[in-house]
């Protein structure tokens, strides 16, 4: 079965390719999830439209990802946290902690995106990935502080 792909999707492609993926995982994953969608004659042709205007569109996001990676370059996310014997958090920072805090200096940004590979449960700094729309790399600084 081929199918073209509305989105990213890890291991599987970018979004616009046309790929062969088997029935099962198209039929019962993909087009339900809304991922992708069946490469008919009729969803080729409007792919074929929809690519023309993708250019555009790429060069909109780039040009707000790099916006985002400038705006988040000089600025550190302090987050005050209670912390119990021996600089231990009662409970810890989330993603969307930072968002919180991001959209509270005027940055508003999209949690899933932020790459947290465990939520922090201890004080100091930190260099939190993001996952920008292009391949720009993006990183928020974080710095968890007690809570006087």
């Amino acid at each position: 079965m081929f199918v073209i792909l509305r989105q990213d999707v890890d291991k599987v492609g970018k979004a616009g390719e046309v790929i062969k993926v088997k029935d099962g995982f198209g039929r019962n994953f993909l087009i339900p999830r809304n991922f992708a969608f069946p490469a008919t004659d009729a969803h080729m042709n409007r792919y074929k439209e929809s690519t023309k205007s993708k250019g555009y569109k790429e060069a909109q996001l780039k040009k707000s990802d790099v916006y985002l990676q400038k705006a988040l370059s000089d600025k550190t996310v302090v987050i005050k946290m209670k912390v119990g014997e021996e600089d231990k958090l009662f409970g810890s920072v989330t993603s969307q902690n930072i968002a919180d805090e991001l959209k509270a200096m005027g940055i508003e940004i999209d949690k899933r995106r932020i790459q947290l590979e465990e939520n922090i449960k201890h004080l100091g700094e930190f260099k939190v990935p993001y996952k920008a729309h292009s391949e720009t790399e993006i990183s928020i600084s974080v710095n968890v502080i007690a809570e006087a």
